[in-house]
C-alpha cells in the first residue's frame, strides 16, 4: 500500500469516526423528544429515515442501471454505489421504531379513527396494520437480497475466481430494476402518501422514486468529487465522466419536474374532492414559498446550469450544483411530508433536523466503513480497459 492510499484510508477513518459521533449525539438528543412528545419524535424520525434510506435505495438502483447498460460513467462509481447499497442491512434496523410507533404516525392504523371516517374504511383492504407490516418485510427482504448479490458477485470478480460474475451482475440487474421500481413505488405509498389517506395518486410512487434518484445521484456525485482528490481515484476519474454525472443529474431533474407537473395537472383538471386538498395545503400560506423555492432551486436553476458544458466538465462547479440538488431533495421530502401534520404552514421543529443529521451521521459512518472493505477501483472489470483508453 503506497503513502497516498494510506493517507486516504486515514482520512476516511477520521470522517467515519466524526460522522458516527455526530450521529450518536444527535440521536441521543432525539430521545429527549421521544420522552416528552413521542408523536413529534416519530414524525421527525420518519422524515430522516425515509430520506437517508432513499439515498441507499437510489444508489442501488443506479448501480443496477450501470450493470445493465455497462456505461463507462459507472465504473468509477461502482464502489461508492455498492457501499451505499450495503447500508440497507443496517437501515432496516433503524426502521424498527417506525413499525413500533406507527399508530402515532398513521391515522388508518387507529381503529377508532377508521370507524369515524368512511373514506378510510373503503381503503382498509390495503391500509391495515398486518398488511402494512407484511409489505415492509417483503420490501426489506428483496432489497437486502439484491444488495447482497450485487456486492457478492462484485467481490468474486475482484478476486478473479468467477469469470461469470459480470454476466451474473447484468442478468440480475434487469429483473432487479423491475423489483426495485415496484417496491420503492409501493414503499412511497406506504411511508409518505398514506400519511394523508384521503389522497391518492397513481403517479405518486414514480414521483417518489425519482425524488430519491435525484438525491442519490447528487450524493454519489459529491462522493466522487471527494474521492477524486486523492489516488487511486484521481488517476481514473476523468472530466468526461463528471460530464456524464451531470447528464444523469439533468435527466433525473427533468423527470422530477415532468412527473411533479403531470400529477398537478391531472389533479387540477380532474378537480376531485379527495385529491384537491393535498395541493391546497401545500400551495397556500407559507407553504407556497416552499413550493416556489422547489420550482426555482430544484428545477429551474439546476436545469439551466446543467445545460452548460463548462459546468459539467468542471468537477468544482458540478459538485456545487449537486450540493444544491441534495439540499433541495431534503426540502422536497419535507414539503411532501410535513403538511400532513401542519397544513397551515411550515413549523420547523428542532427534532426534524436533529433526527435528519443524526441518521445521516449513522448512514455516512456505515457507508464509509463499507467503502473501505474493497479496492476503490474495481478489479477485473472489463470496463477498466475502456476507461484507460479514454484517458
Amino acid at each position: 500500500m503506497n503513502s497516498d492510499q494510506s493517507f486516504m484510508l486515514e482520512q476516511t477513518g477520521n470522517a467515519q469516526r466524526k460522522a458516527l459521533g455526530v450521529g450518536v449525539v444527535c440521536l441521543a438528543l432525539c430521545v429527549i423528544e421521544l420522552v416528552i412528545h413521542p408523536t413529534q419524535f416519530l414524525r421527525s424520525y420518519l422524515f430522516g429515515e425515509v430520506f437517508w434510506l432513499g439515498i441507499g435505495l437510489s444508489c442501488m438502483g443506479i448501480l443496477m442501471l450501470h450493470h445493465l447498460v455497462s456505461g463507462r460513467w459507472g465504473f468509477v462509481l461502482r464502489r461508492p454505489l455498492e457501499a451505499a447499497a450495503k447500508t440497507l442491512c443496517w437501515m432496516a434496523i433503524f426502521f424498527i421504531p417506525i413499525i413500533v410507533g406507527m399508530h402515532h404516525l398513521y391515522i388508518w392504523s387507529r381503529p377508532a379513527d377508521v370507524a369515524a371516517d368512511p373514506v378510510i374504511q373503503q381503503k382498509t383492504f390495503y391500509l391495515n396494520t398486518p398488511f402494512f407490516i407484511a409489505r415492509q418485510i417483503v420490501y426489506w427482504v428483496l432489497w437486502i437480497l439484491l444488495a447482497y448479490f450485487l456486492n457478492r458477485w462484485s467481490t468474486r470478480q475482484d478476486g478473479g475466481s468467477d469469470p461469470e460474475s459480470q454476466r451474473r451482475l447484468r442478468n440480475l440487474s434487469g429483473p432487479g430494476l423491475v423489483i426495485y421500481g415496484f417496491t420503492v413505488t409501493f414503499a412511497g405509498f406506504d411511508w409518505v402518501m398514506s400519511l394523508e389517506p384521503h389522497f391518492f395518486s397513481t403517479i405518486y410512487g414514480m414521483m417518489f422514486t425519482v425524488t430519491e434518484a435525484v438525491g442519490g445521484m447528487a450524493f454519489i456525485t459529491i462522493v466522487a468529487y471527494l474521492l477524486s482528490q486523492q489516488e487511486p481515484m484521481s488517476e481514473v476519474i476523468q472530466p468526461s465522466q463528471f460530464h456524464d454525472f451531470g447528464n444523469l443529474l439533468l435527466v433525473f431533474t427533468l423527470l422530477w419536474a415532468y412527473l411533479s407537473f403531470s400529477q398537478y395537472l391531472i389533479i387540477w383538471s380532474g378537480n376531485l374532492q379527495n385529491e384537491i386538498p393535498w395541493y391546497v395545503s401545500r400551495t397556500n400560506r407559507q407553504w407556497a414559498w416552499v413550493a416556489l423555492a422547489l420550482v426555482i432551486f430544484h428545477f429551474a436553476v439546476p436545469f439551466l446550469l446543467l445545460l452548460q458544458r463548462f459546468i459539467t466538465f468542471r468537477k468544482q462547479y458540478l459538485v456545487g450544483v449537486a450540493s444544491l440538488l441534495f439540499i433541495m431533495s431534503i426540502f422536497d421530502l419535507f414539503w411532501l411530508m410535513a403538511p400532513a401534520y401542519n397544513p397551515k404552514g411550515p413549523q420547523f421543529h428542532w427534532s426534524d433536523w436533529v433526527a435528519l443529521v443524526g441518521l445521516g451521521g449513522i448512514f455516512v459512518a456505515i457507508f464509509v466503513s463499507q467503502l473501505k472493505t474493497k479496492p476503490l477501483v474495481p478489479l477485473h472489470d472489463p470496463t477498466f480497459a475502456g476507461v484507460l483508453q479514454h484517458e
